[in-house]
């Protein structure tokens, strides 16, 4: 298994002190969600259709791959299906532009209980538009345990209604457990078979007030997940969401990257 991290955790590094930085605290890639100001993949410069062998090139060389780019892509809303499917397109393009394996999208919500079933099957179609689109093109199209589709059944419901095969779950070990109250072992075996990419994050407390906190040092179960996928033959990545952007009262980026690999290196 793989170690990376992602961007939330460095919101005002620029480009090359992310690469920089990636490489001395000893990480085998990156995942992006945003650099600096710029959360719109497809303005990010560094990715730009005139920039990105080079880009390529330098992450050869510095011996680093982009593991995921994360969208904010969601279908529960119908009145943003359109503006969804358009970033899904647009951020499919550009991973495989950069030959980087997955996007992430969300399903999100359930705005309306009586409307459950509706939305399930809104979301499934706009989930498979993008599978379809991205089929033969190298990359995958990965939803996440988030929001209301934490609850592994009902991210079960979307997956088994999404057509297409280019498709698979980013497991963020830390929704289920604290805002479902799922066992690890039980999100494990619903999902296992679908699950390509792993959010690593701890936390202390409960549901959706529960605080970031430094991995190792929370409540989330991390060395469990860590051999429930050893077991299952997972050689994925282990990409850590520390969510400085959203979060800045957690701990910076210097201290928390460098505690990250460090704890995992000890339980891999």
């Amino acid at each position: 298994m793989k170690l990376a991290f992602s961007t939330l955790a460095c919101p005002n590094w620029s480009w090359d002190l992310i690469l920089d930085n990636a490489v001395r605290f000893g990480f085998d890639g990156i995942e992006i969600r945003g650099i600096e100001s710029e959360l719109d993949l497809g303005r990010m410069e560094p990715f730009l259709p005139d920039q990105a062998e080079e880009t390529k090139n330098k992450l050869k060389k510095l011996g680093l791959e982009i593991c995921c780019l994360g969208t904010s892509v969601s279908f529960h809303d119908p009145n943003a299906y359109d503006r969804a499917i358009k970033e899904g397109r647009d951020s499919i393009d550009v991973a495989q532009r950069l030959k980087v394996p997955y996007i992430r999208i969300f399903g999100d919500k359930i705005p309306d209980p009586a409307r459950r079933q509706e939305t399930i099957e809104a979301i499934a179609s706009g989930f498979g538009e993008l599978v379809t689109y991205a089929e033969g093109t190298g990359v995958t199209v990965l939803i996440e345990t988030h929001g209301d589709f934490s609850d592994s059944d009902a991210l079960l419901e979307v997956l088994e209604r999404t057509k297409g095969t280019a498709k698979g779950v980013i497991w963020d070990i830390n929704h289920p457990y604290k805002l479902v109250g799922e066992p690890v072992g039980e999100t494990y075996s619903k999902l296992s078979k679908y699950i390509m990419h792993t959010h690593i994050k701890d936390s202390i407390g409960e549901g959706y007030s529960a605080r970031h906190c430094l991995v190792g040092q929370g409540e989330v179960p991390v060395q469990e997940v860590v051999e429930l996928l050893k077991k299952g033959g997972y050689d994925g990545w282990l990409s850590l969401e520390f969510e400085k952007r959203w979060h800045p009262e957690i701990e910076e980026p210097e201290v928390a990257l460098p505690a990250y690999v460090e704890y995992m290196r000890s339980i891999i």
